[in-house]
Order: C-alpha cells, then sequence, then structure tokens
C-alpha cells in the first residue's frame, strides 16, 4: 500500500516523511491554502525526497498552463494531482503536455459522488478520494474531514485510488479494516496546526499503521 503524506514545506518535515517510508511526498501550490509552496522551495525538497526513492506529487487547483509547466521546469514531479473541477478533456491535455501519470482527486460526501469515477476511467491514472468540503471553506482538500468510507467499500477492485480525508494516527486502522484502497494519504492529521507538519506525528502516523497493537501511542 502507497502512503503519501502531504503539504510538505520544510525540510524537517521531508526528513521524517523519509524516514518513515512514505512511498508519495505532496506539494501543495494553491496559494488559499496554508500548505502552499513555492516551486523552487519545492523544487529543492522534492530533489531529496526522490534521492530517497520516494515519487514527488505536484498538487494544483484548477492551475492553467503557464502555472503548470513552471512547476514541472522547477520541481520535476513524478506525478500531477488535479485537486479542483478539472474535466476529463483537461486530464487528458495536462497528461499529452508534459507525459507525466495524473491523479484526479474527487469530493465524496454521499454514494451519487461515485457517479463521477465513471467519466474519468481510462484517462486518470489514479483517484484521489477525499471529504467534500465543509461549507464555507476555500480548500477543496485538507480540511481534517473525514467522509463515511463504507461508500467506497462497493468500487470496482480494478480501480486504484488513494483513501484522505480526515486520517490520524488515531482512526488510520479502522479505515485500514473498512477497506483495502492501493494508497492512503495524509495532510492535517499529521499537523500541530495548519500547515505546520509535526515530524512526531509523521512518525506515529506510520507507527500506527505498521504496529496496529499500538495505534494510541503518541
Amino acid at each position: 500500500m502507497d502512503i503519501k503524506i502531504c503539504g510538505l514545506k520544510t525540510r524537517d518535515a521531508v526528513e521524517a516523511v523519509i524516514a518513515g517510508g512514505a512511498s508519495h511526498a505532496g506539494f501543495i501550490f494553491f496559494e488559499k491554502s496554508p500548505r502552499n509552496v513555492e516551486p523552487e522551495t519545492a523544487g529543492k525538497l522534492a530533489k531529496s525526497v526522490r534521492e530517497a526513492g520516494i515519487v514527488p506529487v505536484a498538487v494544483t487547483v484548477d492551475a492553467d498552463n503557464g502555472t503548470l509547466d513552471r512547476i514541472v521546469e522547477v520541481m520535476k514531479p513524478g506525478i500531477l494531482q488535479l485537486h479542483g473541477k478539472e474535466t476529463p478533456e483537461r486530464l487528458a491535455a495536462v497528461k499529452t503536455r508534459y507525459g507525466l501519470p495524473v491523479m484526479k482527486a474527487l469530493a465524496i460526501r454521499e454514494a451519487a459522488d461515485l457517479d463521477r469515477i465513471a467519466q474519468y476511467r481510462g484517462i486518470a491514472d489514479r483517484f484521489l478520494f477525499d471529504a467534500k468540503p465543509p461549507p464555507g471553506a476555500e480548500l477543496p482538500g485538507g480540511n481534517g474531514v473525514p467522509f463515511d468510507w463504507r461508500l467506497l467499500s462497493g468500487l470496482d477492485p480494478d480501480i486504484d485510488y488513494m483513501l484522505s480525508g480526515g486520517l490520524n494516527a488515531d482512526n488510520i486502522r479502522s479505515a485500514l479494516m473498512l477497506l483495502q484502497p492501493s494508497g492512503i494519504d495524509i495532510s492535517s492529521g499529521v499537523e500541530s496546526a495548519p500547515g505546520d507538519k509535526d515530524p512526531a506525528l509523521i512518525d506515529a502516523f506510520f507507527r500506527s499503521i505498521r504496529h496496529p497493537a499500538n495505534d494510541n501511542v503518541a
């Protein structure tokens, strides 16, 4: 199972992610987010994770070609994660332009929200299922809100997806008892404050996954 820690901005956080053995490291390019990072900073941090065998992921929200051009050139991501209202046509265009795999994030609250999967199948290389943001929220993800994970229990087993939304060291085992996602994604669940990754919480999250009996160990 892949493990992605998202919203990285500092060297300390990157070192904790490398030490924990993550498969993916996410860098967010969205000005409204407390996890927003400049491409130059992300590029330096991404170099470290890449050298550790971790895939750097560029997370964008309805970004135009100019923005993506700069991110791809400077950061050199292994995957592009599109977390906005991008259409299937936009996904296809992005894949063609950059020659990179694309992960499409979809917001889930009820069963009907899963109907959107069909239009992206065969285009998106992977999905990320996150909770719909609460009313008034400015961020499409990273709000620390879970959704009813049971909604995903009937998915076609061929759908490659990462589970996201409100995950932390205390509830990850419950999620994995219900589902068998090919990957999990966490951001706010390893923060001491919005946008501030806590190496101790990152370590606790990895330990909770690998040692179920110690779920509540801080």
